[in-house]
């Protein structure tokens, strides 16, 4: 007789820690007493602008305010969540989060949350969904069982939710202005001349196996004659190759080695022509 297939089971735990209960009951306090505080604190438009546009000139927080990463064969870029954060914090009054709702070790993935709530005007942005314990590599899909590990690959693809949401409550002039700003300080470049920037961005990519040609292959123009835009775009690959978001090869590939190179241009003899 055929035995019944065991199912795992997909039911929380019944039993609930007495941590676990402290931290609800204080996370419904602190969500009460944001909502007091926002209404009786209001924020002050004027005043989150002039610290947005502050912020924004900041050579720091416009490095990483970009991200750059490649999917089908096509460069996807856009408003990082770095900057999602910082222009939470000067906006006011908004709360944010990802939280880990249920993690099934026997299906190998983890119900995961990320919100932002502006508790002033009460708009609120959340997306609940999955994400497998498993992450791609050069060698094929990698199943994940450490916990560190399911953490940290838990943490990166929340992060982009989390980005989405904060940026769905925040007034849509509010981040185009920011976004401008920043790019505005990558061009900049901090008061640096040009030339200066240019010698830095090619020293600090040979820093990672980078040559001067590959960069100049890739910008399709000589070092000479790059722009501030050029400098700025590089920034931001090569903060997304440090984030491991893009590859430095996917981003400046090696130069083929053509025929006539491995041959120092001399006509290759056939492989069936006699020998004299």
């Amino acid at each position: 007789m055929n035995q019944p297939v065991p199912i795992p089971s997909t039911q929380a735990p019944a039993r609930i820690g007495q941590g676990t209960a402290v931290e609800q009951s204080r996370a419904a306090a602190e969500v009460q007493a944001a909502v007091v505080v926002a209404q009786q604190c209001p924020r002050n438009i004027q005043a989150a602008v002039a610290e947005m546009r502050e912020s924004c000139k900041q050579q720091g927080l416009a490095e990483r305010a970009f991200f750059r990463y490649n999917r089908g064969g096509s460069t996807v870029t856009g408003a990082s969540v770095h900057l999602a954060r910082e222009l939470a914090r000067v906006w006011g009054n908004v709360q944010y989060g990802l939280v880990e709702m249920r993690r099934d070790d026997d299906y190998g993935q983890s119900e995961m949350q990320a919100f932002a709530w502006d508790v002033q005007t009460n708009s609120r942005n959340s997306s609940t969904f999955i994400v497998p314990h498993r992450r791609d590599t050069k060698s094929g899909v990698k199943q994940l069982t450490d916990m560190r590990d399911i953490y940290e690959n838990n943490a990166n693809n929340g992060a982009r939710r989390v980005r989405e949401a904060i940026f769905a409550i925040l007034p849509p002039w509010f981040v185009e202005e920011a976004k401008e700003l920043c790019n505005q300080t990558l061009r900049d470049g901090g008061g640096k001349p040009l030339a200066q920037r240019i010698a830095d961005a090619i020293k600090t990519f040979e820093g990672i196996g980078i040559t001067g040609d590959r960069i100049e292959a890739r910008l399709d123009r000589p070092s000479a004659k790059w722009t501030e835009h050029d400098v700025a775009q590089l920034i931001v690959i090569y903060k997304s190759i440090q984030r491991g978001e893009v590859t430095a090869e996917e981003e400046f590939p090696a130069p083929r080695v053509t025929a006539d190179e491995l041959t120092g241009g001399k006509p290759s003899k056939p492989a069936d022509a006699p020998t004299q």
